[in-house]
């Protein structure tokens, strides 16, 4: 779970990037990152981006907190969560420094970034509809990296309501809860299910009241309390007896489950409705598909992951391009802008005074001139023009990765379905046609 917060910075814009790098918080700045800034120079580096701006902004700078439940995250996911999260609702238009704290209970971002784009000089306007995109885009990315999501059931965005597990994604925390999803129901008691984890290729470590698991090339254990409520040893127990039902349903819900749940008759009906309304999804696909064995399903299902890992690829490599010609814009402007204060100062018959009086332009300069590195390189309108072009290749190149992810999260459900309905024996068959029947 994570909870977003965003305020604007007025004044002050120093101490608050000062605040937030603070060594004793950051682990000594390792948990700190910057895109378009230095560290030491991101406040006059925002200042010079706002000058450059036809018009003027009280806002000097944003800053956005992003904090994590308890014992959910490590301090390295969640300041990669953090990155992610402010490449995608800034787009690589924002100079801006991100650091993760750890220094309390709960470990949490923090990312101010500037008012002003260094792309095209725009004031960014805190919105009610923007605040909605960056809540909707951190509960995106927590589910992916199977962290739990609060969910606002008025769609006001003013109060959260209620808990519901991360949805089933690529990472290796939603496949471990995955798995243990799909063989509580074929577990006869904890051992009997100790063991199916370590057949399925987890290594297994029994601590007093706590299990922990280490799928194949991971390093370190994760207990399993720490994916939720419903995955504590006491409740993994209780879940094997059948004395509980998860507070929420994965899309799965295995029949062996409902059986066991003779005391709620409601409760067991729905199930099986919606037991039977996945196996006759799970058969349309396979129908359609002209899919009858395992095997073609498992081959159906790695071309799909192949081609939304192909398309991620190129999403990757095209933000890379924006973000390096973004950069070169940057770089080439405040050259261009400050060459003339360089050329003052050769001529300044006090270079001591010049020099404090123009020290943040004089810094400016040479860190450009340090990122140029003395190469030449297009002149500014080019270089703008190929921004524009490489933005105009986003939209579609999106387009084509949500489609294929949503493909390649389809055949992982209908597969899940398969195994979850039909139970292990169809494994060593590799035989589906009875489901086709």
């Amino acid at each position: 779970m994570a909870v977003t917060k965003i305020h604007p910075i007025k004044s002050t814009l120093k101490l608050a990037i000062e605040y937030i790098l603070n060594p004793e918080k950051t682990d000594e700045k390792i948990l700190a990152s910057s895109f378009g800034c230095g560290f030491e120079t991101a406040d006059m580096e925002f200042k010079f981006t706002r000058e450059l701006a036809k018009r003027k902004s009280p806002n000097l700078a944003h800053h956005l907190t992003q904090s994590f439940e308890p014992g959910e995250t490590t301090p390295e996911e969640a300041h990669e969560i953090g990155m992610r999260l402010a490449e995608e609702v800034l787009g690589g238009k924002y100079e801006f420094v991100l650091t993760t704290h750890i220094d309390k209970g709960h470990i949490h971002n923090h990312i101010i970034y500037n008012s002003v784009s260094f792309t095209d000089y725009n004031h960014y306007h805190s919105t009610p509809p923007k605040y909605y995109n960056i809540r909707r885009t951190s509960d995106k990315l927590c589910e992916e990296y199977g962290l739990s999501v609060i969910r606002n059931i008025k769609g006001k965005g003013k109060s959260y309501i209620e808990y519901t597990a991360a949805k089933q994604g690529k990472s290796w925390k939603a496949q471990l809860k995955n798995t243990i999803d799909t063989l509580i129901p074929l577990s006869k008691d904890f051992d009997d299910f100790l063991l199916l984890m370590e057949q399925q290729g987890y290594k297994v470590k029994r601590q007093n009241k706590n299990v922990s698991f280490c799928s194949a090339g991971r390093e370190r254990y994760m207990r399993s309390k720490t994916l939720g409520p419903d995955y504590t040893v006491e409740a993994l127990k209780e879940r094997i007896a059948g004395k509980i039902k998860r507070k929420h349903i994965s899309l799965i819900i295995d029949i062996q489950n409902c059986i066991k749940a003779q005391e709620s008759k409601g409760y067991e009906h729905w199930a099986k409705i919606n037991n039977l309304k996945q196996a006759a999804k799970t058969l349309n696909f396979l129908t359609e598909n002209d899919i009858t064995t395992y095997d073609e399903l498992e081959k159906v299902s790695l071309e799909k992951q192949k081609e939304f890992d192909s398309i991620s690829e190129k999403v990757k490599e095209l933000e890379s391009r924006i973000n390096t010609t973004a950069m070169l814009i940057k770089n080439v402007e405040t050259y261009s802008k400050l060459k003339p204060v360089m050329e003052q100062r050769k001529k300044a018959s006090d270079k001591g005074a010049f020099d404090e009086k123009h020290r943040a332009k004089i810094i400016l300069f040479e860190a450009a001139l340090k990122e140029l590195k003395g190469a030449k390189y297009p002149p500014i309108n080019k270089l703008r023009q190929t921004y524009k072009i490489l933005q105009s290749e986003k939209e579609p190149l999106y387009d084509a990765y949500k489609k294929a992810k949503a493909e390649a999260t389809e055949i992982d459900i209908i597969k899940s379905n398969v195994d979850s309905l039909l139970g292990a024996s169809h494994r060593q068959s590799r035989d589906i046609s009875a489901f086709l029947e």
